[in-house]
Parts: structure tokens; C-alpha cells; sequence
């Protein structure tokens, strides 16, 4: 398993940037040369230098430790929001496939009419209703896009929960969710963590999508999405104040879809092509 991990490029390629990142976002107190919120009113946009290397904000903060202090809000964004979606589609797959009969019809039913949808509209109007903020970002992007995951357990616990092993935990008196937890679930968490790894740069996506709408990360947060919002109205006599977030934005997002892409090509070889 090592000897194919290191022979799928894409894979270590998208860990040593994801490590990058984590460091950062360890590190982002010493590694920041000013305070994010720390700012110079005089020296309001003023563009990339010696001192500054990234340029300065519209309250004169400096641009580069923000994006700097804005990382280990990006990586939370991912970690924490595919594994909220990743626990609720798990767990009301396994649920429905399992059960069957009226409890998968309702969870199915709820699953499609979400489905159906489209999950940044469906995310807005949970943002709208709970408030603005990243974390209710984060809660309603993972409402939203975990019919992906149900689906797909539903289908796999249909086809083994009659399988000769599963049958054995039945005789040895063994409860339903000791079936679900012990026996099935390990079938299907192979699959299920390809999904997650694939649809993660989506996720990221998303969030900054709202952020940038002002549904997300409220002020003086150094969110990537926020700073690309609020910097649109002064593209073109500061256009550094977007190009380096969205930098950053783009740097994560390819980060994780090589470590999708390699996770899967790793985990199942036969859809590498």
C-alpha cells in the first residue's frame, strides 16, 4: 500500500500541498509578519512593496497575513463541513438500506426532493434562516449535499445486508446497529471516502461562493471568499486585493482535487481511466 501511494502522483503531490497548508494554519501566528486586523489608515490600498508583500487593504491591513490567517479557516471549512455531510448520508444510508420499506421511503423521498435542488440555493435559504455566519455556511452546505452519500450507501447496504457474513451476525444474536456499524459499514466506508475526498474542492467552492454574497464569514474575519467580495468594487485600482486571495482559493482547491483524484486511483485502481 506505501509503494502505491508514492507511485500515484497525484496523491503525494495533493498531501505534500495539503500538508503545506496545515502548516500554515499551525503556524500562522509566526509565520504572519503583522496582525490581520492591524491596520494603517493612511497606507489604505496601497500596493504590493518590501514591506508588504501582497499590498495593503482598504483599512491599510496587510493583505498577505490575512491570507495567511484566513487558511486555517479554509481547511476547517473542508475538514468540518465534509464531515458533517459525511456522517448524515452514512448514517441515513445505512438507515434506509437497511431497514427498507416505509423508513426508506421517507429518508429516500427527503433525499431526492433535496436532490432535486440545487444546493447553493438550498444553502442560502438555511444561511438566511439561522443567520450569517461560516459556521452556519459550513452546517448548511453539509443539509445540503448529503443525499450524494446516502444514495449511495442505501444502494451498497441493500446488496449486503443479505450477504452470507451479515447473516452470520443475525445468528449470533448480534442488534441491527451492531450490523450497520461492525459488519456493513466497513464494506462501503471505501467508496464513501473516495466521494468525500472527490467532492471536497466542490465544498470549498461553495462556501466562498457565499462568503463573497456576505453569507458567510462576517467582518474583519480574513475569510478568502469575504476579501474577494468586499475587494470587487475596487478591482481595478487595487486589483491585488483579489488576485492573491483568489490565489489561494485556487492553490486549495487543485490541492484537493489531486488528493481526491489520487485517493480514488489508489483505493480503486479500476476507475483510474
Amino acid at each position: 500500500m506505501v509503494k502505491r501511494f508514492f507511485k500515484e502522483k497525484k496523491c503525494v503531490a495533493g498531501m505534500i500541498m495539503l500538508l503545506l497548508l496545515i502548516l500554515v494554519s499551525v503556524f500562522c501566528e509566526q509565520i504572519a509578519p503583522y496582525e490581520p486586523d492591524a491596520g494603517i489608515a493612511a497606507e489604505h490600498l496601497m500596493p504590493p512593496s518590501s514591506e508588504h508583500l501582497f499590498g495593503q487593504d482598504e483599512y491599510g491591513r496587510d493583505v498577505l497575513s490575512r491570507i495567511i490567517y484566513g487558511t486555517p479557516l479554509a481547511l476547517k471549512t473542508v475538514f468540518l463541513g465534509a464531515l458533517i455531510e459525511l456522517t448524515i448520508g452514512v448514517v441515513l444510508g445505512l438507515v434506509s438500506g437497511y431497514c427498507g420499506k416505509a423508513v426508506d421511503g421517507v429518508i429516500t423521498f427527503i433525499g431526492d426532493v433535496i436532490w432535486s435542488l440545487p444546493g447553493i440555493v438550498i444553502a442560502m435559504t438555511i444561511v438566511m434562516l439561522l443567520g450569517r455566519s461560516l459556521n452556519h455556511v459550513i452546517l448548511a452546505l453539509a443539509l445540503a449535499g448529503w443525499p450524494r452519500y446516502q444514495r449511495t450507501v442505501r444502494s451498497k447496504t441493500f446488496m449486503l445486508k443479505n450477504q452470507p457474513f451479515v447473516e452470520t451476525g443475525k445468528s449470533f444474536g448480534e442488534k441491527p446497529w451492531s450490523i450497520l456499524f461492525l459488519y456493513i459499514l466497513p464494506s462501503v466506508l471505501p467508496s464513501v471516502l473516495v466521494m468525500a475526498s472527490i467532492s471536497m474542492p466542490g465544498f470549498i467552492t461553495s462556501s466562498a461562493t457565499l462568503s463573497f454574497l456576505g453569507m458567510g464569514a462576517q467582518p474583519p474575519s480574513p475569510d478568502w471568499g469575504l476579501a474577494i467580495g468586499r475587494s470587487a468594487s475596487v478591482i481595478f485600482r487595487a486589483p491585488w486585493l483579489v488576485i492573491f486571495p483568489c490565489l489561494a482559493l485556487i492553490y486549495t482547491i487543485i490541492t484537493f482535487s489531486l488528493l481526491g483524484e489520487g485517493i480514488r486511483n489508489l483505493i480503486d485502481p479500476n476507475m483510474k481511466n
